[in-house]
């Protein structure tokens, strides 16, 4: 009974959060680094670098310049790179609102934004022609698995948001990224700002380019906001996370219910639906 009452009371929030959603017309940024415009090279991503910022800040300002002048009433930002070190509240757009530090296993779905967007996104690990691509750590995760496909930040992060009814209206980031978006939400907005040879190797927009770019994609993105649907991925689902060697769990270590060992170095995480699943791993 405790269990069924708990799924109801975390339905009966989602379907709150997605009619908050509606009124509130607010849409949820989350920004990374390896996907922006003439970021190719590994030093290029330390948040301190300050030409990343500058490129950086200079893209989500331009997507929240698109969704302001489309009819977004709130936008806010999420700093998504490397333990939330990259964007400063100095230099974001004035309406736009600024989060920094962990989120949490719901990453504040539940608050009822309206759209999911992705700026300075990459592709998944393992993925070939893509920038810097990875699955949350490039140096921590080998490959990333849901139900048994391969899937990185932006088929789990899409994932979760669409449990909570909230769509991915907008990607920008290298031809890859936008790819593994529109192989998921075909109708979504992307913005490529550059095009990938190797791991190291691309060819990218200028700045000014990229953000022209960026910010007409936004506002198109939120004026098709009710064309885009959430993407949603039903239960039961598993999380299956290969390892690297220097992250991997000692042999003995106990497992929490939900959990199992599928070889020396990859876990799987089981649950009902992604939450459960995904609230698993998170939480580990």
């Amino acid at each position: 009974m405790a269990m069924t009452l708990r799924r109801i009371v975390v339905i009966l929030l989602a379907a709150a959060a997605a009619l908050t959603a509606q009124n509130r017309r607010s849409v949820f940024v989350i920004t990374d680094a390896e996907g922006v415009a003439g970021v190719c090279r590994q030093e290029q991503t330390e948040p301190t670098n300050t030409e990343m910022q500058r490129l950086l800040t200079g893209e989500v300002n331009a997507a929240v310049r698109g969704f302001l002048a489309a009819g977004a009433e709130e936008v806010v930002v999420w700093d998504g790179h490397d333990g939330s070190r990259t964007l400063s509240a100095l230099t974001l757009h004035p309406r736009a609102r600024l989060i920094h530090g962990s989120l949490g296993p719901t990453m504040l779905m539940e608050r009822g934004f309206a759209a999911l967007a992705f700026v300075g996104q990459h592709a998944r690990a393992n993925r070939a022609g893509a920038v810097m691509a990875h699955s949350y750590s490039s140096l921590g995760i080998q490959r990333l698995l849901m139900n048994g496909k391969e899937v990185g930040e932006i088929e789990t992060r899409a994932a979760l948001a669409g449990w909570f009814g909230v769509p991915v209206i907008l990607l920008t980031g290298d031809q890859a990224a936008a790819e593994d978006l529109k192989a998921i939400v075909p109708n979504a907005e992307l913005a490529v700002v550059k095009e990938s040879f190797g791991y190291y190797a691309c060819m990218s927009m200028s700045a000014e380019a990229a953000q022209q770019t960026i910010e007409k994609a936004a506002a198109r993105a939120w004026s098709r906001l009710g064309e885009i649907k959430p993407y949603k991925v039903e239960g039961p689902v598993t999380i299956e996370v290969e390892y690297t060697t220097r992250s991997t769990l000692f042999p003995l270590a106990a497992l929490p219910p939900g959990v199992e060992r599928v070889d020396a170095r990859t876990l799987r995480y089981r649950g009902k639906d992604f939450l459960e699943a995904w609230t698993r791993w998170q939480t580990r």
